[in-house]
């Protein structure tokens, strides 16, 4: 599967798409994005979420390479259907992480049509001190120029100490040797980590929606996945209670659950 991936951008997004099943599915990744997009991340995208293309053509879709200072998740939603007209896919299932679910809940709200079911997993519907706190400390490091601290402690952060004792090492590696082509894109998207606010509207959201969430999720807060979930009208929702941030990546039984879900 990963040597049929095809890496390539439109409307200036980087996007990956592998797989070949009739139905599309979409990934909106995280943060992360903006030190990387997936023209950068392709492998360890297609390591994670390959899986997913058993059935469907699976999509990951970057945010815009350019993004204009004060841009919002709504704007980002905008461009993802934008992106999803310029490729053909009329609707889609959605898996938003993270800040991919901040910009996945307003692609339900603006742009129901194009959603078929939608997973939520590790975001929040507004800002909690948690959140506030972390991603400040973010934005103070990438003004520093300091990327390979940001990844340490997003690894930190996201990960169980099982998990991060194999793999540390390779986190450090990797953020010794990162220099993000524009280091203004990063702060964009993180100040839109911080101005979402889609709490009021998601009792819109029509489409069957699977929220999922870590019990020690020391990013977006342990509470957010029970309060996305309660404004969402006939949600389902998903706790790993022993897991972080970074459980999509650690929790071997997720991508099933996705798909079971998907296929409900």
């Amino acid at each position: 599967m990963l040597y049929h991936a095809q890496n390539a951008s439109i409307l200036g997004m980087d996007y990956v798409r592998f797989g070949n099943g009739e139905k599309a599915l979409i990934v909106i990744p995280g943060l992360g994005d903006g030190l990387l997009t997936l023209k950068g991340t392709a492998l360890p995208f297609a390591l994670v979420y390959g899986h997913y293309a058993e059935g469907y053509t699976l999509y990951g879709i970057s945010r815009r390479r350019d993004l204009p200072h004060g841009y919002t998740t709504w704007e980002m939603a905008d461009d993802i259907a934008a992106a999803m007209d310029a490729l053909a896919i009329g609707e889609a299932n959605i898996v938003g992480i993270s800040q991919g679910g901040m910009i996945a809940q307003h692609l339900a709200l603006r742009h129901a049509q194009k959603v078929s079911k939608l997973v939520l997993a590790v975001t929040l519907a507004r800002q909690n001190e948690t959140i506030q706190a972390v991603v400040r400390r973010w934005m103070e490091l990438a003004r520093a120029g300091d990327y390979r601290r940001i990844v340490i402690e997003t690894a930190d952060k996201s990960y169980g100490a099982a998990y991060l004792r194999r793999r540390r090492w390779l986190y450090a590696l990797a953020g010794s040797f990162l220099r993000p082509k524009s280091p203004e894109r990063y702060l964009t998207m993180a100040e839109a980590c911080l101005q979402h606010d889609a709490y009021d509207m998601l009792e819109r959201i029509s489409c069957p929606v699977l929220v999922i969430g870590g019990g020690q999720d020391r990013i977006v807060g342990c509470a957010a996945a029970d309060e996305v979930a309660g404004r969402i009208p006939g949600s389902k929702l998903y706790i790993y209670p022993h897991l972080g941030h970074g459980l999509y990546a650690e929790a071997r039984d997720f991508p099933q659950r996705v798909l079971d879900f998907f296929a409900q």
